[in-house]
């Protein structure tokens, strides 16, 4: 049986998740954009940006491990079918995207030319697995841009759609917020 709403757990790593993403997706085009010469800077927030996606990797699998344990509340019968599979699905790709877009930050990082340590927390070495290679620097760099911005999209999309059923009368957000999907529970 299917628990009556999400567990407070659920929910903490649910709103951390959708915040440190869109922190740390602002941080890519600040620090990208900071000049070279304002080099302490760029490495702080380079550094901040890193952080932020290893967070994110963690909070992604911890999310993943409270869901196969706990499950998830039922669907509101009210959503039509459709609605359900799609919004399955968009969960199922914005899960993916959560654990891609940082592990290929990761790797970024690791291959880029000049060898930056990345510091999480901007104190704990994190070692790179793998070497510098310009060619693979390159390509992952703009496949993890890409990425991003569909995950920002995906979650934006996301957020629309919760908003939305919300105004119509659903409860998901509701139970996304206080954790009950029931009608009964406010």
């Amino acid at each position: 049986m299917p628990p009556a709403g999400w567990s407070a757990a659920q929910r903490r790593l649910h709103w951390w998740t959708a915040a440190l993403v869109g922190l740390g997706f602002v941080l890519g085009w600040v620090m990208v954009a900071v000049p070279l010469r304002a080099l302490l800077t760029k490495f702080l927030l380079y550094q901040a940006h890193k952080t932020l996606g290893l967070l994110v990797l963690l909070l992604a699998l911890a999310r993943l491990g409270v869901r196969l344990r706990r499950g998830r509340p039922a669907w509101d019968a009210a959503l039509p079918t459709w609605q359900r599979r799609a919004a399955a699905r968009m969960h199922a790709a914005l899960y993916l995207l959560l654990l891609v877009v940082p592990a290929l930050g990761y790797f970024t990082a690791a291959m880029a030319p000049a060898q930056v340590p990345t510091l999480f927390l901007g104190v704990i070495p994190v070692p790179h697995l793998v070497g510098t290679d310009p060619a693979w620097f390159a390509v992952l760099r703009q496949v993890h841009r890409a990425l991003a911005i569909l995950l920002v999209a995906l979650a934006a999309a996301h957020a629309l759609a919760a908003l939305a059923n919300h105004y119509r009368g659903h409860r998901g957000l509701v139970a996304m917020w206080r954790g009950s999907c029931r009608k009964d529970v406010a």
